[in-house]
């Protein structure tokens, strides 16, 4: 008995550790993401903006975005890290430094209900700063008024959104390159345990009909 019962507990098994494994639906949330602008490319920022103290001729980044995981898949702003093009016409001054700034308000898919971004295409600005400013202190310098929660957490620039800062979203935009849901196990994964949940009723089946015999 025990041994012809064996393919039936190893299918289980097989079936409960595959859903064990299974990645569980993470979170979404909507909030403004902080990026650098070095080499040409974007980076997801390792530090805050009012912790992060960006050098003369640095290009910091801010979007709004709608996105589980901040470094490896929150989008980066629409508009490259061009320090040359946004501050060319912001001469340089001794004693200060100059940071470009480049604002994306998402689109109207990301804003929360109610709201609207207040443009289109991200804006840019060149903020002109004392050596030991913050990014925080660029952002504020050209995109006023700006919003943070009791934990320091930037809520809103120059208005947007008007309330709300970084609350999960229950219905995240569908993915813009599949149409479908990111969120939940894979449709591999899920065939996977099928294929296995049948390869066990099978042998529960076998099971049986060599007991009857």
């Amino acid at each position: 008995m025990r041994r012809r019962l064996t393919p039936v507990l190893l299918g289980l098994g097989l079936v409960l550790t595959l859903l064990a494994a299974s990645p569980a639906l993470a979170s979404t949330y909507r909030y403004w993401s902080f990026w650098d602008g070095t080499g040409g490319q974007w980076k997801y920022a390792t530090q805050g903006p009012s912790s992060a103290r960006p050098a003369d001729g640095s290009v910091q980044g801010f979007h709004f975005v709608v996105s589980k995981d901040a470094a490896a898949q929150a989008p980066a702003p629409r508009t490259g890290p061009d320090f040359a093009a946004v501050c060319a016409a912001t001469p340089a001054v001794d004693g200060k430094k100059r940071i470009a700034v480049v604002i994306d308000f998402g689109t109207p898919a990301d804003a929360p209900t109610g709201d609207t971004p207040p443009q289109d295409a991200p804006r840019t600005a060149c903020a002109q700063l004392g050596p030991d400013a913050t990014a925080a202190e660029a952002l504020a310098e050209v995109a006023k008024p700006l919003r943070y929660n009791s934990a320091a957490l930037l809520c809103s620039v120059s208005g947007y959104p008007k309330q709300g800062c970084g609350e999960p979203v229950a219905d995240a935009p569908a993915d813009a390159a599949t149409g479908k849901s990111s969120g939940g196990p894979s449709a591999g994964l899920l065939a996977g345990i099928a294929a296995v949940a049948a390869l066990a009723a099978a042998a529960l089946w076998q099971s049986r009909r060599r007991r009857t015999r």
